[in-house]
């Protein structure tokens, strides 16, 4: 058997070329995921249910169709795991939700479908904060940062970071509907992609804002992103609300044309803290020896649009819950059941108040984009925040709004981001950062990515974890 340590830390794009190689069979790296899952995730906490029996089984066909040379592309015989509110036909699909324990369905959804077609071995279901909110149900574990034990895992897709970066599989799926992909990339070194609203399917997704969701991958390096939004990406007769734009060959397009021009929005940085600012600062130097231009620009008010966020979050959540709530209030964690009566609250007038100001910012952003071709972000409000500062999220408005000013208004436009790791704190946790882009640029913030990847290290960076 592989020795799991030897191999943890491969980027998905490696471990699949040993695999395609029969340097490494399938069931190899599965049996040694499962193992390294077994020895730390009773610590960790990021798996809600491991399907060991099912990801051999989908091994052991992989390598039958390696071994008769049917090549199903990248993720063939690949690892990888998804956020529990993802249907699958094969394990419960909970949403972080204790009224959803041992919930099943009968189809798979499609980002689900897409990964079995392409060969992926899906090892499980990954935590997640109740209803992919802010905090996790009270009565259910809370994922660990491998980093650091007293370090805040990010939220809602905590699992899928977490797991990800403790080499328990090489890429997750997420979802992102305030900041939920890039809040536990940033906070636990990985590359994350929140793409163009509508560029992946959110059919058989469990839904806390609809007009909000994104879903997209997490995973160690841009490469690993193109590789899996490649098959998650494109139409989908499933979901009328998915894209039709044709979806390019991201995994071998990862070249840049020429450098981009960057915007950065210098007085918003300065009302970040410090290690955020010195995190941007690094990063503009190794913009600048790319030969990269880095613009001054004044973005749209992003501080608006992140308290827009949660009463416009709050009206479609208690949409999405109106079958079980008010009927089973009191099976709610309190901060999920607070959002809802914020929603629940609001009236029409209210509600149409909060659309024009969304439309009208995400004109604004538009028009930021003809004279930039990325924005340059933190991938969090706050840098690296310990659990104690972030223990009164759920009952601080203002310490919520702080968090998402980065994140938050880009989930309103819909417009896609790409976070990855840019540096560390003193204490040696990940501080990310963002480079967004303008609607359905995921080749651009993929090739910039890469490109930066390219003359960095951070993303080579591991958690120190030993069985």
């Amino acid at each position: 058997m592989v020795d799991h340590q030897d191999i943890a830390y491969l980027e998905l794009t490696e471990v699949a070329e040993l695999i395609r190689s029969r340097q490494l069979t399938s069931v190899e790296v599965t049996e040694a995921v499962l193992a390294r899952t077994e020895a730390l995730d009773p610590t960790l906490h990021s798996f809600a249910h491991v399907s060991a029996e099912s990801a051999l089984a989908a091994a052991r066909s992989a390598d039958d169709e390696l071994r008769a040379g049917r090549l199903r592309g990248p993720l063939h015989g690949v690892p990888v795991a998804v956020k529990d509110l993802c249907a699958t036909a094969d394990a419960p699909t909970t949403a972080g939700m204790t009224i959803h324990a041992g919930r099943t369905t009968a189809y798979d959804a499609t980002v689900v479908a897409r990964l079995r077609a392409a060969g992926a071995v899906i090892t499980g279901k990954l935590r997640m904060t109740e209803g992919a909110f802010s905090e996790h149900h009270p009565d259910l574990p809370t994922p660990v940062n491998p980093w650091d034990a007293t370090t805040w895992p990010g939220v809602s897709s905590s699992g899928s970071g977490v797991a990800t970066a403790a080499g328990l599989c090489y890429g997750a799926i997420g979802s992102d509907t305030g900041g939920s992909i890039r809040f536990p990339s940033g906070m636990n070194g990985l590359t994350g992609l929140k793409p163009t609203w509508g560029r992946v399917s959110r059919h058989g997704i469990d839904e806390l804002a609809a007009s909000l969701d994104h879903i997209g991958p997490m995973a160690r390096s841009a490469q690993d992103c193109a590789a899996l939004l490649g098959v998650l990406a494109g139409a989908d007769p499933h979901d009328p609300t998915c894209s039709l734009e044709p979806v390019p060959d991201y995994l071998a397009g990862l070249r840049l044309d020429g450098p981009p021009r960057v915007g950065l929005d210098r007085a918003l940085v300065e009302t970040f803290d410090e290690p955020t600012r010195a995190v941007l600062a690094d990063v503009v130097a190794v913009l600048d020896d790319l030969g990269w231009t880095v613009a001054d620009v004044r973005t749209p008010d992003l501080r608006e649009a992140a308290a827009d966020w949660t009463p416009l979050c709050a009206a479609e959540t208690a949409h999405a819950h109106a079958e079980t709530y008010p009927a089973r209030a009191d099976e709610y964690g309190p901060t999920l059941a607070a959002l809802i009566e914020v929603g629940r609250g609001m009236s029409a007038v209210d509600l149409q108040h909060l659309q024009e100001r969304r439309r009208a910012f995400t004109g604004r952003l538009r028009r930021l984009f003809r004279d930039v071709d990325l924005l340059l972000m933190p991938a969090v409000g706050v840098a690296s925040p310990t659990l104690e500062t972030m223990a009164g999220l759920g009952s601080s408005p203002d310490l919520l709004t702080a968090l998402l000013v980065p994140t938050a208004p880009f989930d309103m436009a819909g417009v896609p981001s790409i976070t990855l790791p840019g540096g560390f704190t003193d204490r040696g946790t990940p501080v990310g950062f963002q480079l967004v882009g303008a609607d359905f640029a995921e080749p651009l913030v993929l090739q910039a990515a890469h490109a930066y990847q390219a003359v960095t290290d951070h993303h080579r960076r591991h958690p120190d974890l030993t069985v």
